[in-house]
């Protein structure tokens, strides 16, 4: 039940003590979880030929997978910004998402896309390798789009957003005594 966390070649995550990682959940390699994020049941975050890194108060939901790419050019890592909430069942490759962004559930972000700040990405998306978004977007589609700039009651949701899931994490605390790491 405990999460796999696995060393690949000389690298071993890096996961601060006040993070929530959640059983089933595999971690490997160069992967660094900063305080208050939460990694829910059944992702994985594979940082095996390159480097992801997950900001404070971020969760990523169950079922998510988190991979990089080679280093090319300077790129294929991962940098997730503070408070950053991704949805369920998303796949984020090698990509930056910069601070409060709710990626919505379903979706995918490819290679060297860039998500700006304070931005929403909606349920099921798919942002194509490449693909630069400026911050307070609302993003769209398969592929997606930028519909519109955000409000901002719309992005006071995001921030609400990571803040729930860091009170849902605690309250898990009683009945999952392992969810901080040693």
């Amino acid at each position: 039940m405990r999460p796999l966390i696995i060393p690949f070649k000389d690298k071993t995550p890096n996961i601060h003590k006040q993070a929530f990682i959640f059983p089933q959940t595999s971690i490997i390699g160069d992967v660094r979880i900063e305080k208050e994020c939460s990694v829910w049941f059944g992702s994985v975050i594979r940082g095996d030929v390159n480097a992801i890194f997950i900001d404070e108060g971020s969760n990523i939901q169950e079922l998510t997978n988190i991979h990089v790419d080679y280093p090319n050019e300077g790129k294929g890592e991962v940098r997730i910004g503070k408070f950053v909430t991704i949805g369920h069942r998303c796949i984020i490759h090698a990509c930056e998402i910069g601070d409060r962004v709710l990626v919505g559930m379903g979706s995918i972000i490819m290679d060297r896309a860039v998500i700006g700040s304070e931005s929403i990405i909606g349920a099921n998306s798919l942002i194509t390798k490449g693909k630069t978004f400026p911050p307070r977007s609302l993003i769209m589609g398969n592929p997606a789009k930028l519909i519109r700039e955000l409000s901002e009651e719309e992005i006071a949701f995001i921030t609400t957003s990571a803040n729930h899931y860091i009170s849902l994490a605690r309250e898990y605390e009683s009945s999952i005594p392992s969810l901080h790491l040693p």
